[in-house]
């Protein structure tokens, strides 16, 4: 027999699957903020994981936010652990266990790092042509048999491009991938 205590308000929503009320909503934030797990809030509300996310982040608090996002983290600590991932010394994996962070965050900093050091990578080929590369070990005989071989071979990959142009124009089909095909 139910008593007036075990009496609990009812859930309101304006239909099934409709909008909750915003005094739930708030409720129902202040509870996750304090440390109630979001699948007991899933199973005793009916509330979808994705919209309790939606609800967090757009009306949760902002320490609540600032203490998900990782920004507890100053950038050299960020480019710290960046820093170690691609030097090899900690796994990815590591890392998000170890600093308490999610994959995405994680690879939203080594994107970064990534267009950072951009520059730092670029080739230009026409730097490198201007720089002669002497190479004093090889005899004369030796760099004339490599520079002749090498004529050869760009010969040889022109013939093979032409072989390719004639068949693909006489067949009517192409023999070329594409730039963006997908291997198999």
């Amino acid at each position: 027999m139910k008593t007036e205590d075990d009496q609990t308000a009812p859930i309101i929503r304006f239909h099934e699957r409709g909008h909750f009320q915003t005094n739930l909503r708030d409720e129902i934030i202040k509870s996750i903020e304090s440390g109630t797990p979001r699948s007991v809030i899933v199973y005793q509300y009916g509330v979808s994981r994705s919209t309790l996310c939606d609800w967090m982040r757009n009306h949760g608090s902002k320490d609540y936010q600032a203490k998900q996002g990782g920004s507890d983290l100053t950038e050299i600590e960020k480019r710290s652990i960046v820093r170690q991932i691609e030097q090899g010394v900690l796994s990815p994996h590591a890392a998000r266990k170890t600093h308490g962070m999610s994959g995405s965050t994680l690879n939203k900093w080594l994107k970064a790092s990534l267009k950072e050091n951009v520059e730092l990578a670029v080739y230009d080929p026409f730097e490198m042509k201007d720089k002669a590369v002497d190479q004093p070990d090889l005899a004369d005989p030796e760099k004339d048999a490599l520079k002749k071989a090498l004529e050869d071979a760009q010969l040889k990959i022109s013939a093979l491009n032409t072989l390719i142009d004639v068949a693909e124009e006489q067949f009517k089909i192409k023999i070329r991938k594409k730039a963006g095909a997908r291997q198999s």
